[in-house]
Order: C-alpha cells, then sequence, then structure tokens
C-alpha cells in the first residue's frame, strides 16, 4: 500500500466489505477509501453462495423479511430501513447485472453465475475511485487520539475511521478465520458464542450409511428430546449421507438449534422422519390396504409406498422390532400393524452434532450487537470502528437472507463512515 494514511479503511472485500466502501464513497465524495481483502480476490465466498449461482437476497417485504432473521432481527432494522432488498436489487441491476426471482422469492442473477454479481461490484468500487488491495492482511489495531494505527502485512497504516467486514467462522477456506472476533475482543468487545448455522445434522446410526444419496421430498423433519420434547418442526426435502442428513429443511433447524445440539450430551436429541406428514389420509388408506390385499406379505404393502432405497432399510428395522415383514398382512397382529405405521410417521436417528464450520453457511453468534449503535454500527466504546456483516451476531434462515443482512449492514456501516467525515 503506497499511502500511510487514509481517511476509511475497510478490511473485508465480501458483500459487506464491497458495499461499505460504495456507500462510503456515495456518503463522503472527497474522502479517501480504502478496501484491503486476504484473498487473492475478492467476494471469495459470494461466488459459492447459492450453490455457485449467487442467492442475492429475497423478495418478500420488510416484516415478512425480518421474521426470518433469528438473531437480534430489531438490531436490523435500521440497517434495512436505509437499504433494503429492493435497493440492493435496484443497485445491482443498475450495475449491468440483470436478476430473476425464483421459488420461495429467491433473486439469483439471470446469468446464474455468483461471479456475475462480484463482477457487477467491482464496476461500482472502480468508478467509486475505492482504492482495492487483495492478498492484504490486518495483523493489529492500535487506537490513537484522531484514529487508528493498523499493521497490514508489516506495514503501519493510519486511517481516520476503520470498518471490519471480516466475516465470521463458516467456510474458513474463503478466508472467514474469525478476524473480526480477535479484534474486537482486543477492545474489550464483547463476542457471544458461535456455532456453526445452516449446516447439516450428524447421526449416530450405522444403519444411516444405506440410505446415503437418498432425496425425499414433502416430509416432515421433528429434533426431539429424551422425553419427546418437541424442539423444532420443519416440512420439506431432506437428503442422506453416508452418516449425516441434510437438505433445505435440516439447514433450517440446525439454524434454529445449533447452540442447544452443541451443548447437549451426544444423542440427546433425535432426529424423527414423518415420510407420510404431509399425507393425511395415509394411515385410514393403508389399514384399508390390509383388508383388501390380506393375502399379500406386508413388506408388498410397504413397498408401493416407499423408494426403492429406502423399502429395505425399513423392513430391516421393523424385523429388528419383531414385525415379520414376510407374514401375510391378514394375520398382522394390531401391535404389529401400529408398528408399521410408526416406521412411516418415525424415520429416526440419534444427532451426535450439526456439520463443521467448514461446511456451515453462516456462523450464528458474533460481535455482541449490544455493544454497537444500531442507527450507525459503530462501537459504542469505540468512536470511529464499525462492524458489518457476518462478523456480527446476526443470522437468518436460507433464502438470501443472510446476504441481505451483509450488503445492508455494509451499506449502513460505509454510510455512516463517510457522513462522520464530513
Amino acid at each position: 500500500m503506497d499511502k500511510e494514511k487514509t481517511d476509511i479503511l475497510i478490511v473485508g472485500g465480501g458483500p459487506a466489505g464491497m458495499m461499505a466502501a460504495i456507500s462510503a464513497r456515495k456518503a463522503n465524495p472527497s474522502a479517501e477509501i480504502h478496501l484491503i481483502e486476504k484473498n487473492e480476490k475478492l467476494g471469495k465466498k459470494l461466488f459459492i453462495t447459492g450453490k455457485g449461482r449467487g442467492n442475492l437476497t429475497n423478495t418478500c417485504e420488510e416484516a415478512r423479511f425480518l421474521e426470518h432473521v433469528l438473531s437480534n432481527p430489531r438490531f436490523l432494522y435500521p440497517a434495512f430501513h436505509v437499504f433494503n432488498n429492493t435497493d440492493l436489487m435496484r443497485f445491482i441491476e443498475g450495475l449491468a447485472c440483470p436478476l430473476k426471482e425464483e421459488r420461495g422469492g429467491r433473486v439469483f442473477p439471470r446469468s446464474d453465475k455468483a461471479y456475475s454479481i462480484t463482477d457487477a461490484l467491482k464496476r461500482a468500487l472502480k468508478e467509486a475511485k475505492v482504492s482495492v488491495e487483495c492478498n492484504r492482511t490486518l495483523k493489529a489495531i492500535k487506537r490513537r487520539e484522531e484514529g487508528f494505527l493498523c499493521n497490514v502485512g508489516g506495514k503501519e497504516l493510519f486511517c481516520k475511521k476503520l470498518i471490519l467486514a471480516t466475516g465470521g467462522l463458516s467456510y474458513p477456506s474463503t478466508g472467514s478465520t474469525g478476524d473480526g472476533y480477535h479484534f474486537a475482543k482486543a477492545f474489550s468487545i464483547p463476542v457471544t458464542a458461535c456455532y456453526p448455522s445452516l449446516v447439516k445434522l450428524e447421526v449416530l446410526s450405522e444403519d444411516i450409511y444405506a440410505l446415503s444419496g437418498l432425496k425425499l421430498k414433502n416430509v416432515v423433519v421433528s429434533v426431539l428430546d429424551e422425553t419427546r420434547k418437541l424442539y423444532g418442526k420443519k416440512s420439506g426435502e431432506v437428503y442422506f449421507q453416508k452418516d449425516a442428513v441434510a437438505g433445505p429443511t435440516i439447514l433450517s433447524l440446525s439454524a434454529e438449534l445449533s447452540p442447544q445440539i452443541h451443548q447437549a450430551e451426544i444423542g440427546k436429541f433425535t432426529l424423527s422422519i414423518d415420510l407420510k406428514g404431509e399425507v393425511p389420509a395415509f394411515d385410514a388408506d393403508f389399514l384399508l390396504e390390509y383388508e383388501k390385499r390380506g393375502k399379500e406379505p406386508i413388506k408388498a404393502l410397504i413397498k408401493a409406498h416407499l423408494p426403492q432405497q429406502l423399502f429395505p432399510f425399513l423392513c430391516r428395522r421393523l424385523e429388528k422390532q419383531g414385525v415379520p415383514v414376510e407374514k401375510r398382512a391378514s394375520e398382522c397382529k394390531k401391535e404389529e400393524r401400529k408398528k408399521v405405521l410408526s416406521a412411516f410417521h418415525e424415520l429416526s436417528f440419534p444427532i451426535s452434532g450439526t456439520g463443521p464450520f467448514t461446511e456451515a453457511i453462516v456462523t450464528k453468534g458474533g460481535v455482541d450487537t449490544r455493544a454497537l449503535s444500531k442507527k450507525s454500527l459503530e462501537v459504542k466504546a469505540v468512536p470511529g470502528l464499525y462492524f458489518a456483516g457476518e462478523v456480527l451476531d446476526v443470522d437468518a434462515y436460507t433464502g438470501g437472507y443472510n446476504m441481505q443482512i451483509a450488503f445492508s449492514t455494509g451499506y449502513l456501516a460505509g454510510k455512516s463512515a463517510g457522513e462522520a467525515l464530513l
């Protein structure tokens, strides 16, 4: 970096950091603005969002949007009010990146390529004359009367305002290695406990290996404890892996329950899948089949209602419960019928934990929002220092909400820092 002084230094070249730089320029046309990124390129994590397609945001109205925010939604309100999903879509399309809306209000670039968003933001940074440097890592920060003395790759740089948009702990290969938390703690800023969120749930049952690769739709998934107390319930799709269950419903459950699962003893929680939870008349219809197809073996009745891969798995579980599936349906006892129906409604696996941060889409927890002004994202006890993006203790369900949080908080932090120098 050529200059030893700058007005605003932004650390982190993800959605929050890039938007902070652009917003700071809009708020203060004459300020010197520098953006540094530890990776070799900007937006590295953005490249993998939406499975590489770039789920930019969600189109739902403000009240409903905030309902999808799990941690500290009220704190987010001022940032969303200043730069909401409509503002973001208009801004990105204004950078020659057309968008489209898909199921559930999810917004993607028409190109179906996440890099289209990154390229658009790079163009905006260039137009805003923001100085951008990659392969630059912030090593340390020292408070000074007029600002901050930052050690950037062994070189000292003084800045009047400092915005940390360093990400959380999810997908550390993209540069999110918790740097922002260390800097926060160095300034005695509280950081809440962090957990992987929007991630798979790992299970203990060895027999799940037989289901690896299986996808189920229209099922109801519940998380229960040993007393059968219900902790979470979602309906939709699940995907089986050799030692875990994933899919949209599982990601949502992990977003709600990751702290409880991590703090509990292994096996306290059970994942229960109701294969016919979306089919209200299933029990009555299935029992009627017992009468009509009484000469056929029980397994023939079961097979008609299951995917091929799941059929032998369920039969093995029933046999372990003492239900002879080769037995004729007409000879099936009442208790055996109950066990068969229960097998459809309670495909259960003890939970051993969540997937690791390396596989988590976002981090739950982070810089305590109570330490910041929600109107500016400035640290109350450290004037001139701002936090934005995933480093904050604000997270949401999957569907574009977390990306919007990054852009909204980035925008507010940049705007606040820029205006503070006027």
